[in-house]
C-alpha cells in the first residue's frame, strides 16, 4: 500500500472486543489502515457495552481511555454539519458524516443495511463488513497481519489457533482464509 487509508470504526464493531482488539493491532505501527471514530461512536459503543454486555462503566471507561492513549488521532470532529445532507438511515448518519469529514474511504460495520451503496457513492466511501475488510487486508499483506495475530495471541495468552476460533464467530472466512497460512497440524 502505498498510503494509509483513513477508515471509519462503527460502534458495532468496536463493541465486539476480539474484533476490535484485531483490527486495532492492524493499526498499530506499521499501520495497514488509520483508524477513525467520533465521540458519538464511542458513546454508542460504551451503551452497547454496558447495556448489552454487562460491562461495569469502570472497564469502559478504561477502554476509552486506552483509546485516547494510543489512538488520539483517531478522534473526529466537526462533522455535525454534514449530518443532516446525508441520506442513510438516520441512525447511522454521524457515522457517514463523521467518515466523509474525516475523508475516510472505508466505513467498517456489522451494519449494512444502514450504508447502501447509492448513500455512500456520493461521498466516495463504501461500506464493508469487518470480514471483507479483513480479507481485504490480509490479501494486501499476509506476512504483516499474521505477525499482528501472532501477537494478539501471545498478549493474550492463548494459542494462535485459540484465537482463530474466537474470531471465527464473527468473521468465519476471514479466519478459513489465515489458517491455511499459519496452520498446519
Amino acid at each position: 500500500m502505498t498510503s494509509t487509508p483513513l477508515v471509519v470504526l462503527d460502534a458495532c464493531v468496536l463493541a465486539n472486543f476480539s474484533l476490535c482488539d484485531t483490527l486495532l493491532r492492524l493499526a498499530e505501527p506499521p499501520p495497514i489502515f488509520e483508524p477513525k471514530w467520533s465521540e458519538e461512536i464511542i458513546r454508542e459503543t460504551t451503551r452497547t457495552l454496558e447495556s448489552k454486555l454487562r460491562w461495569p462503566s469502570s472497564l469502559t471507561a478504561h477502554l476509552e481511555a486506552e483509546l485516547r492513549a494510543h489512538f488520539g488521532e483517531a478522534w473526529i470532529s466537526g462533522y455535525e454539519a454534514l449530518i443532516p445532507r446525508m441520506a442513510n438511515d438516520e441512525k447511522d448518519r454521524h457515522v457517514l458524516a463523521a467518515a466523509a469529514y474525516a475523508g475516510a474511504s472505508t466505513i467498517v460495520t456489522l451494519n449494512l443495511r444502514h450504508f447502501r451503496q447509492e448513500h455512500l457513492q456520493p461521498w466516495k466511501i463504501r461500506a464493508l463488513h469487518p470480514q471483507s475488510f479483513l480479507i481485504e487486508i490480509f490479501r494486501e499483506d499476509q506476512m504483516l497481519v499474521i505477525q499482528k495475530l501472532e501477537q494478539q495471541a501471545a498478549d493474550r495468552r492463548r494459542s494462535l489457533r485459540e484465537l482463530l476460533h474466537v474470531l471465527a464467530a464473527t468473521v468465519p472466512d476471514f479466519v478459513d482464509l489465515v489458517c491455511p497460512a499459519v496452520l498446519s497440524d
